[in-house]
């Protein structure tokens, strides 16, 4: 067996700081995309009684492969049950029963306030995208929330062009590709609380649209095991043959 490579990329170390976030037993709520490969890694390492919940209306999914989609079939042929989506919100969400709700956006704000809707003016965008989803009512009602972004200028703003979901009351976590920051208790504004290895403050405070704070006992998050990587690389490897089999069908 060949030993494997150590070298990460940004991406690889983003996903494994997202994976790391679940802990055992707690119940998440999750979409697609690299939330839902974060949950896959986590439940093959080391939090294998997590339960995920899906928009869709799959409970206690234990996806093999990564997901597609919330309607993925490897979602409901892996669930311990399917529910309607009203049950859903209305139980799952509104009930109290989610630890930690995971999101993603096209922009955010100092003070985790997201955007999904537009890119500039509504009434006249440069872009427009998905919408909210679910994502407010997840944020409203998680006991925690991880949002998962890729730094830069472009995403984290001053002020976000149009207010898709509001701060979470709750602790909000936001895991990107140079390190992760978190939510103040008293002012809900984001501080910085650790970094990548090789990732020095300037480079995230140029990729960073408002003064950022920096925590005082700001810490460097430990580089992928090989372990974490060899999961993530086969994770990664199946819903790429998944998709080029999609394509050709």
């Amino acid at each position: 067996m060949s030993a494997i490579d150590t070298k990460y990329t940004s991406e690889e170390m983003m996903t494994i700081a997202a994976a790391r976030k679940f802990t055992d037993r707690a119940i998440c709520f999750v979409g697609v995309g690299l939330p839902s490969v974060a949950a896959c890694v986590a439940r093959q390492l080391h939090a294998p009684k997590i339960t995920l919940v899906y928009e869709s209306g799959a409970i206690d999914s234990k996806p093999t492969v990564v997901p597609l989609s919330i309607a993925d079939l490897e979602l409901a042929e892996t669930a311990g049950l399917i529910v309607g989506v009203p049950e859903i919100f209305a139980y799952w969400l509104q009930g109290g029963w989610i630890d930690i709700g995971f999101l993603g956006a096209a922009q955010i704000d100092q003070f985790a306030n997201l955007n999904s809707t537009v890119i500039g003016d509504y009434n006249s965008p440069k872009l427009r995208l998905p919408g909210a989803g679910g994502a407010p009512h997840i944020a409203a009602n998680a006991r925690e929330i991880v949002v998962i972004l890729r730094q830069s200028l472009k995403v984290f703003v001053s002020r976000v062009d149009f207010l898709t979901t509001s701060r979470s009351k709750q602790k909000t976590t936001v895991v990107t590709d140079l390190g992760v920051l978190q939510t103040h208790p008293e002012t809900g504004e984001l501080i910085l609380i650790s970094r990548y290895p090789g990732v020095n403050l300037e480079q995230i405070r140029e990729t960073t649209g408002w003064p950022l704070k920096i925590a005082d006992n700001l810490s460097e998050i430990p580089a992928p095991t090989e372990r974490e990587l060899s999961v993530l690389r086969t994770l990664n490897s199946t819903a790429e043959t998944q998709g080029q089999n999609s394509r050709r069908s």
